[in-house]
């Protein structure tokens, strides 16, 4: 999941001078059927996610592992949704390769159908027919963005310049995450939004300016968030004027480098001399025909594999002697490559072989192959480009030979579930010394032996368990274990092709009947 603003830290918001009032116009939903750029549109959704996992455990044998080989992770998760939210929006059909099969992006899909965009799976391509930037269809129902933190913000930002009503609801896990942060901005832009706890909480119910507009603001964010930033740049899209986001550094640049890819013109420029802050803009109405833009059009597009996806069976071939591992296709973006670089400082062998691209992001080989590891000290200003790969960061300093921390890491705790204590909760079940304050992490070099583990319905934690597991001796049993489909169900699959012999299996949770165990292939 991507970074996301802290709860109890304050953004400001300023209108922006001369932002008014222009014409616009709504579109009643209603699937279509037609043909743009040569391609066939068909109606229907390729991913159906209505029925949530059956609760399982992976059994982990640990213990002389040897990982080698290459894999292909899955496509970009946060790629994929802006991809699709963004084709939803041009005039004509769009055609997306290599999308994710993982429930968080198909949450996206189900949400734009909702809206009476008409999606299906071709081949080894997304079908995607556009209604427009403001015809996008009041749905019937509540738009449901399952465990998708991306979906239910990003969308937002959409929804706010549409014409119509519409309630963005999620699972229990993502009704208990902020939305103070997309919602405030939101309503400076002149969108009705409201919510629990203040408008604070999911559900979110909006009520989009459409006809009157957005107004154009220039926000201030306290915390980088690729998230808020890009629900703020994707309303900007509505307003008339420039719209701004001040973040004080960084953070993955998808949406920026998608809206360029359109033919969307974004500025980016330093907030100040001296100063990590950045300003993103964005011209909307009449102000995007002056920047020399236009409305989103039409795209084809193969979304790159996701690092943070790869992260966790290259961190397990750094980590366990005699490992060498390559991830093929992989998106290379600088703003993601974080843990990369922390495990070249930790002593392991990390290599980066450009590939081919056709597209807005860099594609590379990674391979990574085990090396004596030595602690680090990963400050602030770094989290954002590793902030999906804390917790197997954690699990990887288990291994050094040295004392390892992390600082500002204090959103994970609300993420899926509290990342931080999850971390030290679990990771000290194994026998690792672990310690939190605050929004810090010291990990102390241990040896870990295997233990009964929970992913807390955290696909993150599951998959560095995982891990964990296979540097630990004896077996570990990670409950939870279906959580793993969020964003990466092949993992179990690479995982095995990866290794000599079984390392893992899949089984029934207590209570949850009797299911077939998964065996190495």
């Amino acid at each position: 999941m991507e970074g996301e603003a802290r709860a109890g830290t304050e953004a400001q918001t300023q209108p922006v001078a001369g932002a008014g009032a222009g014409a616009g116009a709504g579109a009643g939903a209603g699937a279509r059927a037609e043909t743009c750029h040569g391609l066939p549109m068909v109606d229907g959704l390729s991913a159906d996610t209505s029925t949530p996992p059956s609760p399982r455990s992976l059994r982990v044998k640990g213990g002389g592992i040897v990982l080698r080989g290459a894999f292909e992770p899955p496509g970009d998760k946060s790629i994929a949704h802006r991809a699709a939210m963004l084709a939803a929006i041009c005039a004509g059909v769009s055609q997306v390769r290599n999308y994710p099969p993982g429930q968080d992006c198909a949450s996206t899909l189900r949400c734009l159908r909702s809206l009476g965009v008409s999606v299906r799976k071709d081949g080894d391509s997304l079908i995607v027919s556009g209604r427009g930037l403001r015809s996008l269809g009041e749905p019937a129902d509540v738009l449901d963005a399952g465990n998708s933190g991306t979906t239910m913000r990003l969308l937002a930002g959409i929804l706010a310049g549409q014409d119509g009503l519409f309630v963005l609801t999620g699972d229990a896990s993502l009704k208990r995450r902020p939305m103070g942060r997309v919602a405030s901005p939101l309503r400076a832009m002149g969108a009705m939004v409201d919510g629990r706890a203040g408008g604070t909480l999911a559900p979110l119910v909006i009520r989009g300016a459409g006809s009157a507009r957005l107004l154009a603001i220039r926000h201030v964010l306290p915390v980088a968030s690729a998230q808020v930033k890009s629900c703020i740049l994707l309303a900007g899209l509505y307003a008339d004027g420039e719209t701004t986001v001040v973040e004080p550094a960084k953070s993955r640049d998808h949406t920026e480098r998608l809206l360029r890819f359109v033919g969307v013109p974004v500025r980016e420029r330093q907030a100040s001399a001296g100063s990590d802050a950045r300003e993103v803009s964005i011209c909307g109405g009449q102000c995007r025909g002056q920047c020399g833009g236009q409305a989103p059009r039409p795209f084809r597009l193969t979304i790159p594999g996701d690092p943070s996806s790869a992260a966790f069976l290259l961190a397990a071939a750094a980590a366990l002697p005699g490992s060498s591992v390559t991830a093929t296709g992989v998106c290379a973006n600088p703003t993601r490559l974080g843990f990369i670089r922390v495990l070249a400082d930790m002593g392991a062998s990390v290599s980066v072989e450009p590939a081919h691209c056709g597209g807005p992001e860099p594609v590379a080989d990674i391979r990574v192959e085990h090396r004596a590891l030595v602690g680090v000290e990963i400050p602030r200003g770094a989290v954002p480009s590793m902030i999906d790969e804390v917790p197997i960061f954690a699990v990887l300093a288990c291994a050094a030979s040295t004392p390892s921390s992390i600082r500002g890491i204090g959103e994970l705790r609300v993420k899926e579930t509290d990342r931080v204590a999850a971390v030290v909760e679990e990771l000290s079940k194994m026998g690792a010394h672990v310690s939190e304050d605050g929004d810090s992490l010291r990990i102390y070099p241990s040896r870990l032996h295997g233990a009964r583990v929970s992913a807390r319905g955290d696909h993150r934690m599951a998959m560095a368990l995982a891990v964990a597991g296979l540097m630990a001796s004896g077996t570990t049993v990670v409950e939870g274990w279906e959580s793993v489909s969020v964003s990466y169900p092949g993992f179990l699959a690479a995982l095995h092709a990866l290794s000599a012999w079984d390392v893992a299996s899949e089984e029934p949770a207590a209570g949850a009947g009797r299911m077939a165990a998964a065996t190495a292939l």
